[in-house]
């Protein structure tokens, strides 16, 4: 019952808040913390308890299995392996840090606003244990719609443009994702007599090359929508820049990491001879998009959407790792999946605390803040060095990880990726040129980080230093899922 619990306690801290704003706005901000904190003792309690236990295809930590609409063949089945828990501790730890964010931020509407972003992270932890199709895609939509009233609602002057976009583009790969869905239930409802959604049976389906090669785009469309990769990137950073900073932080660390998550879970598991076919295309996809999104963030003047360019450059490496099928690679996958979502998540952060105080996001008029912030200059060197994959960082490793085994399977590809490193070397100093260093402007007199913003940097700071200097832990809990994944599902 843990992940129940856990989901459980988004939902209703959700509707707590939506009500406790009719009595008093301050009870809104306390109950989603108390809640957040919660999910994130419960992901630290699991992982601590499996820290030494295997969690493989054939030997789930937890399998939680009830009928929910037997006549449909639905059921409410979740279940937890190495990779699940990993995701489900980054959604807890930064789901405490996006309501800390929003503290002082939100003035207006506070309980719905907490409400929905709330309902954001249930969704998320659901989509990440979801073991039924049909679940699945309940969890993907209960995701979707909240974060879309998190844009339209609080964000910035462009917000309405931003969210509909955002809305258009995940809702169209979301329908792709149910027809797939759909043709699976039929496909395997007609060939064995049983109609249900469960993941381990309709992954055993057997399918022909041609109608596999079109229920795989199918949800291939979804997760790289949500990832995002080139040509479909286009969504993010409008998003990025028009979200509140909660937003921008959960967006970057969490949703992004679903269509990751998806790619691995669904895609090539359920479709390796399929996957395999397009394997060299879509590793061509993810170096363009590691080359063309670190072009796009040094051209930028705009800090968040400078941010966001850089999350379609670093989303580029995952879709080389997967698409290597090799071990190595995919533990770099996973590596990037939390050390992307604590670094570019501490980046938005950051960014909205500058806006706050400077009430713009144009670098161009911005500089020197180093003078009047040093902490916050101290720990944006921190993050913008791990953005670039510098040693000792959590990204340096997952890079590092993902081009060894890329350069077996692709040298070219691989030499071409690792280029984008000194790209990112190039955006990253010149962000940190820009704000924090150059000519002092004598008008602007800005604070440093107060207490509850020291909180939230000095815990990323610490995530993305700890998982660059010893990441055997987060290896070992994904080590027997990687292997079965890889050894089971690599074609010949």
């Amino acid at each position: 019952m843990m992940l129940v619990w856990m989901i459980s306690v988004f939902f209703i801290a959700g509707i707590a808040c939506w009500l406790a704003s009719f009595i008093n706005t301050a009870f809104c901000k306390w109950i989603a913390l108390v809640a957040a904190v919660i999910n994130f003792v419960l992901s630290c309690s699991m992982f601590y308890d499996f820290r030494n236990a295997s969690g493989g295809t054939g030997n789930w930590l937890i399998d939680y299995n009830i009928n929910w609409i037997p006549y449909f063949g639905i059921q409410f089945h979740i279940a937890l392996d190495g990779l699940s828990l990993v995701m489900l501790l980054l959604t807890s730890f930064l789901g405490v840090l996006a309501v800390l964010c929003s503290w002082t931020e939100i003035k207006e509407r506070t309980g719905f606003y907490y409400f929905n972003l709330l309902w954001t992270l249930a969704g998320i932890t659901g989509v990440f244990v979801a073991m039924d199709l049909f679940l699945f895609y309940f969890f993907w939509e209960v995701m979707i719609v909240p974060m879309y009233f998190l844009i339209a609602i609080w964000g910035d002057s462009n917000r309405r443009y931003a969210s509909y976009k955002f809305f258009i583009f995940t809702q169209a790969g979301g329908l792709l994702m149910l027809l797939s869905i759909l043709a699976m239930y039929f496909i395997n409802g007609s060939d064995t007599g049983t109609y249900t959604f469960d993941y381990f049976i309709l992954k055993n389906t057997t399918l022909s090359i041609s109608t596999g090669r079109w229920i795989m785009l199918g949800y291939l469309a979804a997760f790289v929508i949500k990832l995002p990769a080139i040509p479909f990137h286009s969504w993010l950073p409008d998003a990025h820049s028009e979200a509140p900073t909660a937003g921008s932080l959960i967006l970057a660390g969490l949703l992004l990491k679903t269509g990751a998550y998806g790619i691995i879970r669904f895609v090539i598991t359920m479709f390796p001879e399929n996957a395999a076919e397009i394997s060299q295309w879509a590793m061509l996809v993810g170096v363009i998009g590691i080359i063309y999104g670190a072009m796009l963030a040094f051209a930028q003047t705009d800090l968040k959407r400078l941010i966001a360019y850089t999350s379609v450059s670093h989303m580029g490496f995952i879709l080389l790792g997967v698409f290597t099928f090799r071990e190595m690679a995919m533990q770099g996958v996973v590596m990037q999946m939390l050390t992307h979502g604590i670094s570019t998540g501490a980046l938005f952060a950051m960014a909205g605390m500058i806006k706050e105080r400077l009430h713009t996001r144009d670098i161009n008029n911005m500089g020197g803040l180093w003078t009047g912030m040093p902490r916050m200059g101290g720990y944006a060197l921190v993050f913008a060095m791990a953005s670039l994959g510098l040693p000792m960082m959590g990204n340096f490793i997952a890079e590092f990880l993902i081009l060894i085994d890329a350069y077996e399977v692709s040298p070219a590809l691989t030499i071409i990726a690792s280029v984008g490193l000194v790209f990112a070397a190039l955006y990253s100093l010149r962000m940190m040129q820009a704000v924090f260093l150059g000519p002092i402007d004598p008008s602007s007199h800005v604070k440093d980080v107060n207490a509850r913003e020291y909180l939230i940097l000095i815990s990323l700071s610490v995530a993305i230093v700890l998982l660059g200097l010893y990441p055997q832990p987060v290896l070992d809990s994904v080590k027997e899922v990687v292997q079965s994944l890889i050894h089971k599902n690599t074609p010949a």
